[in-house]
């Protein structure tokens, strides 16, 4: 079980192809403040058919393309 789960369920129940949320949004969904660990957990990310496209620091967004397969 990862602390990012809660984050990674919330991705697999999306239905746009790509999308991107803030920090803040997801901060919320997470109920803690994400940090430079979240480069660690993103590959996490692939077991919802989603990847961590980009990662903004300027925006402070982060960016997730669905996978084809």
């Amino acid at each position: 079980m990862s602390k990012y789960d809660p984050l990674w369920n919330f991705i697999k129940d999306n239905k746009k192809e790509d999308f991107s949320r803030t920090f803040d949004e997801i901060e919320q969904i997470l109920n803690f403040p994400i940090n430079h660990s979240f480069l660690t957990y993103k590959k996490e990310c692939l077991v919802t058919g989603f990847k961590v496209k980009k990662i903004s620091m300027k925006e402070k967004e982060v960016f997730f393309n669905k996978e084809m397969t």
